[in-house]
């Protein structure tokens, strides 16, 4: 354990000096807020202010990243910025996700996705030579990743095309879309044979996945965002960020409506987020796991191997 707090400090001190020669400024935002994160694969943690009504909301979320205000700050023009901080996502705890783990998250003014990437690869790769190591990079887009590996055009493909390399892999298809059948193909067939000394970056992802990113218009229309992984193991997921309120308010219905046919929380939104989201500057931003970096550095698939205490002991 004692080791794996130093291997930790000695990372943090590494991220801070990083972007401290890069006149990038370090900026603490709040971890409760009175919205929450509408994104139906993530659930986040609730607690109730007990003080005066005054204060607002009484019902608090504990933050699952620190997007909404990095991108308020942003708009009120602190310029480049990052945080290096606790997250907190509820329902995940097992050999390689912690309710409570620490993100780091950047935002680059006038940069689009293409240019965060390289950024991105430079950090990982000096995470990597603080303990010796090195690593290959490969990069490609969402559609030469699927037609290398399995063959599938994405973009093209019926569905019966993307369910065939599944076959063997007991999958019930009832209610799966087109985009789950993508993100099987790339959890059960693509991911886990990235070389483990090698940096895989992919971007230009369906439109369909865009999450915070801009799409571009074409044929077919692509999410400006990126993932990279190092190994097999995902570090990081970047945007070229989106700065349309209409749109945006427009997703995170889409959001809410999901997550009521399952039944789950409907968080209210960030208001304030969307009303500073017309101000934001042209910009990319990236979220690194650092945790699962340092699981990288050490050499293991158990996040309990890189805490002070884990959720079971916490």
């Amino acid at each position: 354990m004692i080791e794996a707090l130093r291997r930790r400090a000695r990372l943090n001190a590494l991220i801070r000096d990083f972007f401290a020669r890069r006149g990038v400024l370090e900026v603490e935002t709040p971890i409760m807020s009175a919205a929450g994160n509408t994104e139906p694969n993530i659930e986040g943690f609730q607690t109730r202010f007990s003080g005066h009504v005054d204060a607002g909301s009484p019902v608090r979320w504990l933050r699952t990243s620190p997007e909404y205000p990095l991108k308020r700050l942003l708009a009120a023009g602190v310029g480049d910025c990052y945080e290096l901080g606790r997250v907190f996502r509820n329902g995940e705890a097992g050999g390689r996700h912690n309710p409570e783990f620490t993100m780091l998250e950047w935002y680059r003014v006038g940069w689009d996705h293409h240019r965060l990437i390289e950024e991105t690869v430079e950090l990982v790769r000096a995470a990597l030579a603080m303990v010796g190591r090195e690593a290959s990079l490969q990069v490609l887009s969402y559609r030469e990743l699927f037609i290398d590996a399995v063959g599938v055009d994405p973009f093209g493909a019926d569905e019966t095309q993307l369910r065939a390399p599944l076959a063997g892999v007991g999958i019930n298809p009832d209610g799966l879309t087109r985009d789950d059948w993508l993100d099987l193909l790339m959890s059960h067939r693509i991911q886990p044979h990235f070389p483990g000394d090698r940096i895989t970056v992919i971007h230009d992802w369906p439109a369909t996945q865009a999450a915070l990113a801009r799409i571009r218009p074409g044929q077919p229309p692509l999410a400006e965002r990126f993932e990279l992984y190092l190994g097999a193991v995902e570090l990081a997921n970047g945007y070229h960020e989106l700065n349309d309120a209409v749109e945006q308010r427009e997703r995170f219905a889409r959001d809410l409506a999901v997550r009521a046919a399952r039944g789950h929380v409907q968080p209210p939104l960030d208001e304030a987020f969307l009303a500073a989201l017309p101000a934001l500057p042209h910009c990319a931003g990236v979220a690194v796991g650092v945790d699962r970096l340092l699981m990288a550095l050490a050499g293991t698939g158990r996040i309990a191997d890189v805490l002070a205490f884990d959720f079971a002991h916490a």
